[in-house]
C-alpha cells in the first residue's frame, strides 16, 4: 500500500501480491486508488503496521511487515484462525487423549475408514463425543472414504515383508487371489494390463518402490517390471500409475454403504471423498446422501491429474476441497504438487470454499517430539497461501507425540497468520471474486461490507446469526483479522463452522428469533470476559427474520 499527492489530493493505491496471476493483465485489475480523505480528518495519519512502504524508490519485497520484534515476541494461541484437522487412531482416540487434542486446537477429527470396521469407528466417534461434551466444544467428525484404491496382494508362505532388488524383473498379476513374492505380486486392479504400456512407471508404497513397465501380456493380465530401486514392503500397499485414467468408480460399495449405514446414521458433518475426478462424483455423492444432502458437507480430494484438469467443474460442485498431497505427488511430478496447491487454494478462496491442505505436515513427529524446520515451513506456507485448514494424519493416529504435534502445528499457524497483511488479504479476495464472476450476490456483498465495515472500525467481533451456516462463509471468505462469532440453534452448523471455517467460534442457542436481546447478551459475554471494553464495536450481520438464505442486514452495536 503506498500514498501519492495528485495536486491537493492525497490517493491511496492498494497493492495485492497474494493473488497475483499469471495473467498480465491482472497485475492492472488488482491496483485499486481510492481517495485518503486526508483533509478531513482531525486525527494524525498512523501507518498500518502490515503496509508496504514504498515512495519513490518502487515496490518493497513481500515481508517488510516482519521485524525482530515479531519474530521474537510471543504470540497468543488463542487468537488462531486456521483451523486443524487431526485423524483419529489407537494414539489418542481414549477420552482423556481425545481431550488434550481438543486443548491443543483439533476442530476436526477425521475417521479414516480405509481402516477398521463400523463397531470400532462408531466406539471412538463415542468417545469423541463425550470429550467434546467435557470440553464444551463443537469438534466436526469427518468420514474419509476408502475409494477406488489400486493395492499390491498378499504375500505367500505367511510372509509379511518382502526385499526387492535393483535391477530385477517382477510380473504384476490383476489375479488378486495369488499370493506373492519377490517374482510375481497381486495387483487388485483387474484392468491393469490394459491400462498401462512398456516405459510408463508404477508407483507402490508412497513411491518408496518404483517399477517400469518392460510388457505386457494382456489375455493372462500380467505386466512385467523392472525394479529401479532396492526396497522392502508389507503386504497390500498402496499402488499409483501416473498419467493413466483409471477405470474405476469414485464411489465404492464399501464407501457408500460407509456413507449411508455410518455416516448418516451418526450425523457426521463431512464426507470427505478420496480421488474425486469430475463433478458427476460431487452429484454422485450427494445422490448417496439423499436426505442428508446439504446437512452433511462434502469435501472433494484432489489427488491425481484428471481430478485438477477438471478442477473447476468440481469447486462449484462441492462444498469443500482437500489438497491431497499424498497421491497427488505419486501422479504429477513432485516438484510441481506446491504450485498445484497454491493454484487450488486461490480458487477455493475465490469461490469462498474451505479448503483443507493435508498429507506429511509434520510427519517426523510420528517418532520426534519436534518437527523439522522444513515441516514448519509446510504449514505456514500453506497459511499464507490461504489455506482454511491444515491436517494431522499419522502424526495424530499413531504418533508417539499426538498432542504435541497438534500443539506446534497450532503455534506455526499463528505465527503466519500475524505475517499475513489483512487489510490487503479484504481486498485481493474482493478484486479478486469480482474479476472472475462479474459480481457479487446479495448476501455476499453484505458479507464484504460487514468486513470492511469492521476493519475500518477496528470492531473487536463480527457477530453472525446463521441457520446453515453460509453466511458465516460468506463471512470468512473475507478474511477479517477479528473473531466471527456465529450464532446458531443447529448443533451441527455449529460443529461446521467451528471446525473448518477459517476465523469462525460457534454457539448454539435454543432459539435466535430475539436478534436483538442474543447479540446483546453476546457482547456482554465479551465484555465480562475481558476481550472488550465499554464503548467497543461489533459488527452484526443477519436476516430480518430467522430462516435460511435470509441475510440482508448489516449493523453496528457497541459495547
Amino acid at each position: 500500500m503506498r500514498r501519492i499527492s495528485v495536486e491537493e489530493d492525497e490517493y491511496i493505491i492498494d497493492e495485492f501480491p497474494q493473488f497475483e496471476s499469471e495473467d498480465p493483465n491482472f497485475a492492472k485489475s488488482s491496483i485499486v486508488t481510492r481517495p485518503s480523505h486526508s483533509h478531513l480528518r482531525t486525527e494524525p495519519k498512523r501507518k498500518m503496521e502490515s503496509q508496504t512502504s514504498i515512495g519513490s524508490q518502487g515496490p518493497e519485497l513481500r515481508g517488510s511487515n516482519i521485524t525482530l520484534q515479531k519474530v521474537t515476541a510471543k504470540r497468543d494461541v488463542s487468537t488462531r484462525k486456521t483451523k486443524i484437522v487431526c485423524t483419529l487412531g489407537p494414539a489418542c482416540w481414549e477420552v482423556e487423549q481425545l481431550e488434550q487434542l481438543i486443548d491443543a486446537g483439533m476442530t476436526v477429527a477425521r475417521f479414516n475408514f480405509s481402516h477398521g470396521d463400523h463397531e470400532g469407528h462408531k466406539a471412538c466417534l463415542d468417545r469423541l463425543r463425550q470429550a467434546a461434551k467435557n470440553k464444551g466444544a463443537n469438534v466436526a467428525v469427518m468420514l474419509d472414504t476408502k475409494g477406488p484404491e489400486i493395492r499390491s496382494g498378499f504375500f505367500s508362505g505367511d510372509a509379511k515383508k518382502i526385499f526387492l532388488v535393483k535391477g530385477e524383473n517382477i510380473v504384476l498379476t490383476s489375479n488378486y487371489q495369488y499370493k506373492g513374492d519377490n517374482k510375481k505380486l497381486a495387483c487388485s486392479y483387474p484392468a491393469l494390463a490394459t491400462s498401462v504400456k512398456p516405459g510408463q512407471p508404477i508407483l507402490v508404497a508412497d513411491g518408496s518402490l518404483v517399477l517400469t513397465v518392460l510388457s505386457v501380456d494382456v489375455p493372462a493380465g500380467e505386466v512385467t517390471c523392472r525394479i529401479e530401486n532396492n526396497a522392502g514392503i508389507g503386504e497390500r500397499k498402496n499402488m499409483n500409475l501416473p498419467g493413466v485414467i483409471v477405470d474405476l468408480p469414485t464411489l465404492t460399495e464399501k464407501d457408500i454403504n460407509d456413507i449411508q449405514n455410518w455416516g448418516c446414521k451418526n450425523e457426521v458433518d463431512f464426507i470427505a471423498a478420496s480421488f474425486v475426478r469430475k463433478a458427476s462424483d460431487v452429484h454422485k455423492i450427494r445422490e448417496v446422501l439423499g436426505e442428508w444432502d446439504g446437512k452433511i458437507k462434502i469435501i472433494c480430494k484432489i489427488e491425481n491429474l484428471e481430478g485438477m484438469e477438471n478442477y473447476d467443474t468440481i469447486l462449484a460442485a462441492t462444498d469443500a476441497i482437500m489438497v491431497a498431497r499424498g497421491d497427488l505427488g505419486m501422479e504429477i511430478p513432485p516438484e510441481k504438487v506446491f504450485l498445484a496447491q497454491k493454484m487450488m487454494i486461490r480458487e477455493a478462496n475465490i469461490a469462498g470454499k474451505p479448503v483443507v491442505t493435508a498429507t506429511q505436515m509434520l510427519e517426523s513427529m510420528i517418532t520426534n517430539p519436534r518437527p523439522t524446520r522444513a515441516e514448519c515451513s509446510d504449514v505456514a506456507n500453506a497459511v499464507l497461501d490461504g489455506t482454511d485448514c491444515v491436517m494431522l494424519s499419522g502424526e495424530t493416529a499413531n504418533g508417539e507425540h499426538p498432542a504435541a504435534a497438534v500443539g506446534i502445528m497450532a503455534k506455526t499457524c499463528c505465527e503466519a497468520e500475524g505475517a499475513l497483511n489483512l487489510d490487503g488479504l479484504y481486498q485481493a479476495v474482493r478484486n479478486s471474486s469480482i474479476r472472475k464472476y462479474g459480481c457479487l450476490s446479495t448476501s455476499e456483498s453484505v458479507a464484504s461490507s460487514s468486513v470492511k465495515t469492521a476493519v475500518d472500525i477496528r470492531a473487536k467481533a463480527i457477530i453472525v446469526c446463521s441457520e446453515s451456516g453460509n453466511t458465516a462463509r460468506q463471512v470468512a471468505k473475507f478474511r477479517p483479522g477479528m473473531t466471527i462469532v456465529v450464532l446458531t440453534r443447529s448443533l451441527q452448523t455449529a460443529r461446521q463452522c467451528n471446525g473448518v471455517l477459517k476465523g469462525c467460534k460457534s454457539k448454539v442457542l435454543p432459539c435466535i428469533e430475539d436478534t436483538d436481546k442474543i447479540i446483546a447478551e453476546t457482547i456482554a459475554e465479551f465484555k465480562a470476559s475481558g476481550e472488550a471494553k465499554k464503548g467497543d464495536a461489533f459488527v452484526v450481520v443477519h436476516g430480518t427474520v430467522a430462516k435460511e438464505g435470509s441475510t440482508n442486514t448489516m449493523k453496528i452495536e457497541y459495547a
